[in-house]
């Protein structure tokens, strides 16, 4: 069998540390006979030398157009935005199966180039779950920028420019310095708290000191008689750990939030049936908060709606997600045949009809 080669891409999205591959996962992929290429990329949480001391080939930033056509790409975000055709087989995070913004576009360019998606979101084990997600951490990281817009808020001020961890414990100190050494007192909901996302949730409240018994964990049984919820508007934090398929009851309404007291924090996952028709817009590491139009005689209420959180805390997040996609991609020999990636392949060919019908290609 001839050897496998992979090519890990530099990331394109601003912020964005995280890494599909890291040295350990790549050490372990090279250990089985793969050949890694590794871009080289100042803004990845591992150092170029990481990948280099485990036997991966450095190559240039962002040089994988030029990579031969038969060399699997993988990366974690999308793609900066073009009509270049794609030639390669890609390993990503596409974000066009469910007709976001611009989905046909991101799927012709894999017409026009005759190259393959296989998306990180849609691989898939013999019971449908997913291989690797990044929920635990987004749940972690949301309820820590939660934590700091509630400081930033108590000071009367907006949460500045968000910067990520090195790792947990810097994390974790941090938030709780800028809660004035203790959240002793800080009170949050987690809905979805049984679930991967809101278990990291819970996890970084407990972490920085809440009390357990202000820490309200509610999941299906709770939310089971539907929304609006008063609940909400009673807890200083509240972090939306659901993953959604359709649409269901605002869990919060403008009706409901005309009670809410001061200092109150959202937290959304990103969700694309949005449980919470305050906003609209996905806010960013920049600028992570926006504000809920509201009348003027009303308290400010705040919404976190950063779609790639786990980039807070990129090395634990990357080492975690990377480990659980690991025995998918020492299957990638075998994708003709390994059924993560035979159905991940048939679902691209579905989607890629489907944006070519709505093309007119």
């Amino acid at each position: 069998m001839s050897t496998q080669r992979l090519w890990l891409r530099c990331e394109k999205k601003e912020f964005e540390r995280r890494s599909a591959l890291t040295p350990t996962t790549a050490k372990k992929l090279i250990d089985a006979g793969f050949q890694i290429s590794v871009e080289r990329d100042e803004q990845r949480i591992f150092d170029d030398a990481e990948f280099e001391a485990v036997g991966c080939t450095l190559v240039d930033n962002n040089s994988w157009p030029t990579a031969p056509t038969d060399v699997p790409i993988i990366g974690l975000k999308e793609l900066p935005v073009s009509q270049d055709p794609l030639p390669h087989t890609h390993i990503q995070f596409a974000h066009c199966y469910k007709r976001q913004a611009g989905w046909s576009s991101v799927l012709a360019r894999f017409y026009k180039g005759g190259g393959t998606l296989y998306d990180l979101e849609f691989l898939t084990d013999a019971t449908g779950r997913r291989v690797a997600a990044f929920g635990y951490h987004a749940g972690f990281a949301g309820a820590a920028a939660g934590a700091l817009a509630l400081a930033a808020q108590r000071s009367g001020e907006k949460l500045g420019r968000l910067e990520p961890y090195e790792n947990e414990t810097a994390m974790i100190e941090g938030v709780r310095n800028t809660l004035g050494g203790s959240a002793k007192g800080v009170k949050a909901l987690v809905i979805g708290a049984l679930g991967r996302c809101g278990r990291g949730a819970v996890d970084l409240f407990r972490k920085i000191g809440l009390a357990e018994d202000d820490i309200v964990k509610w999941d299906m049984a709770e939310t089971a008689k539907g929304g609006p919820f008063q609940e909400i508007l009673e807890v200083d934090i509240f972090v939306n750990c659901i993953y959604l398929s359709s649409s269901i009851p605002p869990f919060l309404d403008n009706d409901k939030i005309v009670a809410a007291g001061q200092d109150r924090q959202f937290c959304d996952t990103t969700n694309p049936f949005n449980p919470i028709p305050i906003y609209s817009i996905n806010t960013t590491f920049s600028e992570p908060t926006v504000p809920v139009d509201l009348r003027n005689d009303l308290p400010l209420l705040s919404v976190i709606s950063i779609d790639h959180l786990p980039t807070l805390l990129p090395r634990e997040a990357s080492e975690q997600f990377s480990n659980d996609l690991l025995p998918s991609l020492l299957e990638l020999p075998r994708r003709r045949t390994a059924k993560v990636w035979t159905d991940a392949e048939k679902l691209f060919n579905e989607k890629q009809k489907e944006a070519v019908e709505a093309d007119g290609l």
